[in-house]
């Protein structure tokens, strides 16, 4: 166990160096130079060239990554070029918004899918479970963009439940919050609910029919105690390794939705910072989505190894 971290620990390190190197060069390979993000496009060659080496742009790539790599280990992402701000500041400020949309979307999925898994399970063939199957299959094929921009046209202009764009602090109002964060929410669950189901479904219809079950269904056991107490466990082991990994693919989605729903998260500060060239501000914040992913992805699959013990023998 402890080796097996170890490799999974030296693996995350690996990928966010490579992640980050890559980054920084594909934005020096961009023609604009970003000193015009600072000076504008009146700015004289002299005025650039003394930006460039203020920022160290006029140094061997190289030499600006490892300066950049030894910044980023004691906390300094650097600051803006737009703005002034320091990037870890504005990336406190918009990574709640855009954790609270990916763990809210992902509660929502669960909430639904779980028990219409189960349900389309138990009564496989039936009217459930053919239309989980077809909601869950037009879920899957419909782009996020389309269902965002139908819910804000049904729920926001048609019948006005929800506002269409904007986003209250949780701190400063919790229901405002909510009513702002649902149709993003929603916007991002869909498919997620949709797979779940379709897994959990599968799995919960194979372990419906395992001896154990049809025992405690001899024994008289309830029917929700089959269900819940008996089979359910041991058929939600992909769902929970696969909910793990649909956290970090949410946070990949989020930048789309903030961007129809005008949020103030972490992608909507991505996509500024690349219109504006602001090559400080796209680094920090891919590094700090990349990380999040990474460091997902590996407590998933320490949680595998937890659960799986044929893969701690391997």
């Amino acid at each position: 166990m402890p080796l097996l971290l170890f490799r999974r620990l030296a693996q995350l390190l690996v990928v966010l160096v490579i992640v980050s190197f890559l980054t920084l060069l594909m934005l020096r390979l961009q023609p604009v130079n970003p000193a015009y993000a600072i000076l504008g496009q009146s700015a004289t060659k002299p005025q650039v060239a003394q930006i460039d080496h203020q920022l160290g742009l006029d140094r061997p790539l190289i030499m600006q990554y490892l300066q950049w790599l030894g910044r980023a280990l004691s906390g300094n992402l650097g600051t803006s070029l737009r703005t002034g701000q320091a990037v870890t500041g504005a990336l406190a400020t918009s990574l709640p918004v855009t954790a609270e949309l990916v763990v809210f979307a992902e509660l929502i999925a669960l909430a639904v899918a779980v028990p219409c898994g189960v349900y389309a399970a138990y009564r496989a063939g039936g009217l459930l479970d053919r239309l989980v199957n077809a909601v869950s299959s037009g879920l899957v094929g419909i782009p996020g963009f389309v269902l965002a921009l139908v819910l804000v046209y049904l729920l926001a202009y048609r019948v006005r439940i929800f506002p269409a764009t904007g986003w209250v602090a949780l701190s400063a109002d919790p229901l405002g919050n909510l009513q702002h964060a649902i149709l993003p929410a929603v916007t991002l669950a869909a498919v997620e609910t949709a797979v779940f189901a379709r897994v959990l479904r599968s799995d919960m219809y194979s372990t419906l029919r395992e001896n154990f079950v049809l025992a405690a269904r001899a024994q008289g056991m309830p029917t929700s105690s089959v269900l819940w107490r008996t089979a359910f466990r041991p058929s939600a082991v992909s769902l929970t390794t696969l909910a793990g990994v649909s956290l970090g693919r949410l946070i990949g989605a989020t930048v789309l939705v903030e961007i129809i729903f005008a949020l103030p998260g972490v992608g909507q500060l991505l996509v500024q910072a690349i219109y504006a060239n602001d090559i400080v501000m796209v680094q920090g914040a891919v590094i700090v989505l990349v990380v999040a992913v990474v460091v997902i992805n590996l407590l998933v699959d320490l949680f595998h190894l937890y659960l799986d013990p044929r893969i701690r023998a391997a």
